[in-house]
């Protein structure tokens, strides 16, 4: 779905949601937009800066790479990675994931480390920028370059992985809450509609209890498979 994250929720576009959900999230330091060089991408920049938070133009294909520059623009040590592709991020999961980060220290943590367990759109992985940097040096293959952590998950003799678990009521992991095709945005949309005015940052709770008593939402997006690395 080209220009996904300009597609307009509520009025806003999708990225600016995104944006301003992750800055609920208590433990996080800041924010930062990591996009191309593409002219297409100017209008993401646009909106990166007219939500107060700083970006960075980075190669196409390396997003290893973008990445890794954007957490050196910011100073950043510790890296917590949303695509932008999620205007649904729950500011609690992120925290969730956080905290379980902090308590266990491992290299890298995720809660889709061993495949979805919560909704598709509700992903959250954490790793050191040091670590990051080992990767720039040593990935080369170029699904390595693109998958930003799949040189980690794919050596777990090198690095100390946590998978974080979902409780039993999130787990739902045929549900697709992510943008990335027109039926994706037609369920994501219509969440919005329902649920934005009454709470901007309705969680996962609101939504799987909306779509529960709106069960034909759920058949929008039912048959798209999510591409795995």
């Amino acid at each position: 779905m080209p220009g996904k994250t300009m597609a307009e929720l509520a009025g806003k576009p999708s990225l600016g949601h995104t944006i301003e959900r992750l800055k609920q999230v208590p433990n996080l330091d800041g924010i930062a937009v990591a996009t191309t060089t593409e002219a297409s991408d100017d209008v993401i920049c646009d909106c990166a800066r007219s939500a107060g938070v700083p970006v960075h133009r980075g190669s196409v294909d390396d997003v290893l790479a973008r990445t890794l520059e954007a957490a050196t623009l910011v100073s950043a040590t510790t890296i917590v990675r949303v695509t932008g592709d999620c205007p649904l991020i729950d500011p609690e999961i992120v925290q969730r994931v956080i905290e379980t980060y902090r308590r266990h220290r491992p290299d890298y943590a995720s809660n889709r480390l061993h495949g979805y367990k919560y909704p598709v759109g509700m992903d959250v992985e954490i790793f050191p920028r040091a670590l990051l940097e080992v990767a720039d040096c040593e990935a080369r293959e170029p699904r390595h370059r693109e998958h930003v952590s799949l040189f980690f998950y794919e050596h777990p003799e090198r690095f100390r992985l946590l998978g974080i678990e979902p409780p039993p009521s999130h787990h739902q992991p045929d549900l697709r809450l992510t943008l990335d095709t027109p039926e994706d945005y037609e369920l994501i949309s219509a969440l919005y509609d329902a649920l934005y005015e009454c709470d901007p940052y309705f969680g996962l709770d609101a939504v799987l209890d909306y779509l529960r008593d709106h069960v034909n939402l759920v058949s929008l997006n039912r048959h798209v498979q999510q591409i795995k690395p």
